[in-house]
């Protein structure tokens, strides 16, 4: 018997494991895979950073949090894991970026200004919005390096005496008289809570649970796909200390991410247009349709950063129906919490989610406000990444 079980060990599950191990408690960790792997959704060497969060103004205290405890893992682990570079929210002025983004940021006092598209392309050559699009810069948005976090979340959980057990699958679990019971490929094992941080294999690992409030068709499995390009033109343009993160939204709802150059490409990705798939058989391979299709929003608005592409990688979103995180116990078994899936923006907030889920393991109740998260709620929203 252990304090708490957490099954799938990306992000969000070494930074709870690190949290509660971090608290004393006894954390048996299980993942299928060998964390980090480039077989969910926390790979791609970057992951963006913002604070004006267009998708809620409620994730904005959140966030802030996170950027502290990333600091904190980062003095921990001796490693650099939070890159700033600023970021750009590009788009109409009134559409869901900009005005989303806007909106938070009056509303909590960040920092922030309001470029026209000749602005933008002055300050930042690198990226050639039309003059009919704003762009909104926040000073303190920025990338991460998720396997970096993750390899750091996980050994330092361990040197604070989590049991970290990879390669082992979970085949199912029950709740019991003193919590729950978990089996997995090799045994079984008890716990008084469970904590499912599973990513793209929660809908299995949920399949046949009744009353939790989210039915497991809801949660959708989606392709994603990121491309690196080697600049065509004046490469300094694309470096981090020149090129902000940037978000395009380059048609009504439509949007796509590109990243500086860290030394192996520009990084560009299209947000939320990937076919319904799941974890057993996803296309891994990647098209030239694939390819073309992110190549020419690349020639359209960072035409010098078309150069030769050095590669292409599928990663998974986990999507909930209005795309907001799902963060909640079930109501069929109360000693199980799920905190996951992310709808595909929720890596910058692992180290916050690592103490929110520890918070509630410990003491029942977050200092954040949870409610946009429940597994009961029936609203139908948009996300971003």
């Amino acid at each position: 018997m252990v304090d708490v079980i957490i099954v799938g060990l990306g992000a969000m599950g070494s930074a709870a494991s690190y949290e509660l191990a971090r608290r004393g408690k006894s954390v048996l960790g299980i993942d299928q895979f060998s964390p980090p792997h480039d077989l969910g959704s926390t790979h791609g060497r970057s992951r963006i950073i913002r604070e004006a969060y267009f998708e809620d103004p409620a994730y904005v205290p959140i966030v802030q949090r996170a950027y502290e405890l990333w600091r904190a893992l980062e003095r921990e682990a001796g490693d650099e894991l939070l890159l700033i570079t600023g970021g750009v929210m590009i788009g109409d002025e009134h559409g869901t970026l900009v005005h989303g983004a806007r909106t938070s940021a009056e509303r909590h006092g960040l920092p922030h200004e309001l470029l026209d598209a000749r602005e933008t392309r002055r300050r930042f050559p690198g990226l050639e919005p039309p003059d009919e699009m704003v762009a909104l810069l926040e000073p303190r948005a920025g990338v991460l390096k998720p396997e970096r976090c993750v390899t750091a979340f996980l050994s330092l959980a361990g040197k604070h005496g989590a049991t970290l057990n990879t390669n082992e699958r979970v085949i199912g679990w029950r709740a019991t008289d003193a919590g729950v019971s978990v089996r997995t490929t090799r045994r079984a094992y008890e716990a008084e809570q469970l904590v499912l941080t599973a990513g793209p294999w929660l809908p299995e690992l949920l399949s046949g649970t009744e009353g939790h409030g989210l039915s497991t068709e809801q949660l959708t499995v989606e392709r994603q796909l990121f491309h690196w390009y080697a600049p065509a033109a004046h490469a300094a343009w694309f470096a981090p200390r020149a090129m902000p993160i940037s978000l395009w939204e380059y048609e009504p709802e439509k949007m796509f991410a590109a990243f500086a150059d860290l030394g192996d490409g520009v990084k560009f990705g299209i947000h939320h247009e990937g076919e319904r798939t799941d974890p057993a058989r996803v296309r891994r391979e990647v098209t030239p349709a694939d390819d073309e299709t992110m190549g020419a929003l690349v020639r359209r608005f960072m035409p010098n950063a078309f150069g030769a592409l050095r590669e292409s990688r599928v990663c998974l979103y986990t999507n909930t129906p209005d795309h907001h995180f799902l963060i909640d116990r079930l109501p069929c078994a109360p000693s199980v919490l799920v905190a996951s899936p992310c709808s595909g923006h929720g890596f910058k907030f692992a180290s916050a989610i690592g103490e929110i889920v520890a918070d509630l393991v410990t003491g029942g109740a977050s200092r954040f406000d949870l409610s946009l998260f429940a597994a009961g709620r029936a609203r139908e929203r948009r996300d971003g990444i």
